[in-house]
């Protein structure tokens, strides 16, 4: 029977591709088209990504609140902090903007401007309260405008620091979006169609700086820069990789071969995306650009193992047959390997993880699989190569840099050995300085217009970020209860006291406003009203249709749930912790849990808590892909001091990652959380090439090792490893480009760690195994394992 990938199972495949080409052409060209007919069910994400599961206690109480009081990121913003908007021209033409939105009746649910804006009036011989607006019609002298201002910022502390600051004179407009399609594809063409180009034409027409942000607002713009930068990482990979691989190889031919393979597989790539229904993300996007970067070093092992054969004695088939018989079980392992680091996050809770972990492992199996039938097939039909193809072979301009790796190992062993333990201590030190960041804007890009407004609405109306507090009285009408006004009352304060966050929009302040109304808006009276005032000023507010649409924005149709809304600044993860805990703190003194459920939630909360999440679950994936290649290595070498021996090189570059990264203050976040499980599974691979060809060596050898490690591994492994660590460490490079500092962050960790895995693997790794010849040089610790790597001794890969 034959056995799974033997030298015999290999040879198979290679007949089996070398005489089907055309079939598996086809093959490849049908499932490329279908593929593609698959990115139509691309979806583009329109909200943040949720980093915890559905069952997340967090999740649910987030979810209970949406049950009660619907989506609380529908509202948009649009501020103007300039003098000359109190003149009659501008001011009636910014109100003209906001009551324009109002057409747009299927995308927004209402607008609040000054406009729109009502001064709540008692109605003495009714016993209610009215509404009347404070600008009637238009403005249209100057005179207004100075009681217009003498009003909104004397007058009515109601609507201080929501639609404007009396301090620095910034007015802001509200526009509620329809809960029905804020996550949607409809808040896009509002925001992009709509929104933007009108704001823009006033803009120039009255030559104000209109500042807009709201989360309807930062989620659509945050997630076109997502799609926008798909294309120019799949260019910028493109680009770098080809330039990289020209210059090894200086063929144009190899070149385009190579290219129009990762291309296919990027195709797959969206295709698997589309065919799984999953949506684009700051993370889906990254995996394009990242088949190209681990596409690229499969296309240099196997042309230039072609091409070594070809040079060796002449044949084209024996070469092709070769290439895929002596390389094709080695790439298979490192790409297994590979694909084992992100295969990892399929294992965790968070849906935004798994959907990556599987999109990203599938295509590194696809490419694989492209490579190792593309490749030979496509050179079955070509030229034997020229002699300018070959040059390359030499390598003469790479001997300095084979000597020195050799000259360290031989004379400088103990020196790597320090170097390594004084790196480690190092590190590990700046592990502990290491911070968690659960910021929602960190991440995008800082210099981004609309983060700016982000910056500024922080400045001027303390955050823009919801933070929402559920009180449940467990009673219908329990709201109203005075008793329950004062308690949300006392937690107010505490929230007005905190510097990160803005005043509190709730039941209170309107209970507040209707005693100033009922006092003929004198602004001594906005305060609660005692108990013997509740009952008449109630009576008022009970009477009064205008007083209940306010109400019902603030409190549940059954009386029973209120909110208190504030809006958080982009604050760390460890302050904003802080603040929970301290609103925790008053919430238990306050409110009795025996008579009130008071519950925390909003986007940011559950965004910070979501990054803590993944912290835990950073530990779990890397620790399954650590026991999953230790697994593999125990396979290979049959021996617990091999795999330590292959796992300390990979795992000290990790350490000295973290350690550069609390030294750099570079956050723990979802964008860098992936670093370590993504840079420990390509690393690998070098070390399977190496320990493999040390392997190889030493049977043909006669179990030598300083022969084997000089001779053999360094000089020939050695160099392959060279060229694949420089591709990769330029091809993830790509990611500094981005806007968003996380990719910008994941980009420059993972080169980093990539080429200090490279110098661990060329340096550490060969001292490792000479230190401990005595222990490990036998036939019974390297016996031949099932899986036969390497190629026999007369076929020697020169790479």
């Amino acid at each position: 029977m034959l056995k799974l990938f033997t030298k015999d199972f290999w040879d198979v495949i290679a007949r089996v591709i070398l005489r089907n080409k055309i079939i598996i052409l086809v093959a490849i060209l049908a499932t490329t088209i279908f593929f593609s007919q698959q990115w139509d069910n691309m979806r583009f994400t329109y909200t943040e990504a949720n980093l915890l599961p559905d069952d997340h206690e967090v999740n649910i109480i987030y979810n209970d609140f949406l049950d009660v009081f619907g989506e609380e990121g529908n509202l948009i913003v649009l501020g103007v902090k300039d003098s000359t908007l109190f003149t009659v021209e501008k001011l009636n033409a910014w109100n003209n903007l906001t009551e324009s939105f109002k057409n747009s009746s299927d995308a927004v649910e209402s607008v609040i401007s000054i406009k729109e804006l009502q001064k709540l009036v008692k109605d003495t011989e009714n016993e209610k309260f009215i509404l009347e607006p404070f600008i009637k019609d238009s403005i249209t002298s100057m005179a207004q405008i100075e009681v217009l201002e003498n009003d909104l910022f004397k007058k009515y502390p109601f609507y201080d620091n929501f639609l404007f600051n009396k301090d620095t004179k910034t007015i802001r407009s509200a526009i509620y979006m329809n809960k029905a399609i804020v996550n949607t594809s409809a808040r896009k063409d509002f925001v992009m169609d709509v929104l933007i180009p009108r704001v823009e034409a006033f803009e120039a027409k009255y030559d104000l700086d209109v500042r807009i942000s709201g989360m309807p607002y930062i989620r659509t713009l945050n997630s076109t820069n997502i799609v926008d930068e798909i294309g120019l990482f799949i260019g910028a990979a493109l680009l770098v990789t080809s330039i990289i691989f020209f210059f090894f190889f200086r063929s144009f031919r190899a070149t385009f071969i190579s290219l129009i393979v990762v291309c296919i597989g990027v195709m797959w790539t969206l295709g698997i995306i589309g065919l799984l229904n999953y949506e684009i993300t700051v993370l889906t996007a990254l995996i394009p650009p990242l088949i190209i970067v681990i596409g690229i070093p499969n296309c240099i092992f196997l042309i230039n193992k072609y091409q070594h054969e070809v040079k060796l004695h002449g044949n084209k088939a024996k070469s092709l047959q070769r290439v895929i018989t002596k390389i094709g079980n080695a790439t298979l392992m490192t790409n297994v390997t590979t694909a084992c680091g992100f295969a990892t996050f399929i294992l965790t809770e968070s849906k935004l993880l798994k959907e990556f972990g599987l999109v990203a492992s599938l295509s590194i199996l696809s490419i694989f699989i492209l490579c190792i039938l593309i490749i030979p097939i496509i050179y079955s039909f070509l030229p034997y190569p020229k002699d300018r193809h070959l040059e390359h072979l030499n390598k003469r301009w790479i001997g300095g840099f084979v000597n020195w790796m050799e000259r360290m190992v031989r004379q400088k062993r103990i020196a790597i050995y320090i170097t390594s333990v004084i790196l480690l201590v190092l590190s590990i030190i700046g592990v502990y300085q290491i911070k968690i960041s659960g910021s929602l804007i960190e991440d995008m890009p800082q210099e981004s217009e609309f983060v700016n407004d982000i910056r500024f609405f922080e400045s001027e109306f303390n955050g823009i970020m919801p933070l929402e507090i559920m009180i449940d009285t467990k009673r219908k009408k329990g709201v109203m209860k005075l008793s329950t006004l004062k308690r949300m009352n006392e937690l107010e304060d505490l929230i007005l006291e905190t510097p990160e966050l803005s005043k509190p929009i709730s039941v209170v302040g309107l209970v507040k406003y209707s005693k100033q109304a009922y006092y003929n808006g004198n602004t001594k009276f906005y305060q609660l009203p005692t108990s013997q005032e509740n009952s008449f000023i109630l009576s008022y507010a009970k009477n009064s249709t205008s007083s209940n649409d306010l109400l019902s924005n603030f409190v549940d149709s059954t009386g029973q749930y209120a909110r208190i809304t504030t809006f958080i600044k982009d604050v760390g993860t460890d302050r904003m912790e802080r603040i929970q805990e301290d609103l925790q703190t008053k919430i238990n003194k306050v409110f009795p849990k025996e008579r009130y459920t008071v519950t925390m939630t909003g986007k940011a909360l559950v965004f910070q808590k979501g990054t803590k999440y993944l912290v835990k679950n950073l530990a779990i994936s890397l620790s399954l892909a650590i026991l999953l290649i230790a697994l593999f290595m125990a396979y290979m070498f049959r021996s617990g001091k091999m795999i330590l021996i292959s796992l300390i090189p990979n795992l000290l570059p990790l350490v000295i990652t973290a350690g550069l990264m609390g030294y750099l203050g570079v956050p723990i976040k979802p964008s860098t959380i992936l670093v370590f499980s993504i840079a420990f599974g390509i690393s690998v691979d070098d070390t399977i090439h190496f320990l493999a060809k040390y392997r190889q060596e030493l049977q043909a050898n006669n179990w030598k090792i300083k022969t084997s490690v000089y001779g053999g591994a360094l000089r020939e492994t050695g160099v392959s490893m060279f060229y694949t660590s420089i591709v990769l460490f330029f091809g993830f490079s790509v990611f500094t480009i981005s806007s968003f500092g996380g990719t910008v962050a994941l980009g420059a960790l993972v080169s980093a760690t990539l080429l200090f895995a490279m110098l661990s693997n060329l340096l550490l790794l060969p001292s490792l195994l000479l230190s401990l010849e005595r222990s490990i040089a036998n036939k019974e610790v390297l016996r031949e394992p099932s899986i036969n790597i390497i190629p026999e001794e007369d076929d020697k890969e020169e790479f």
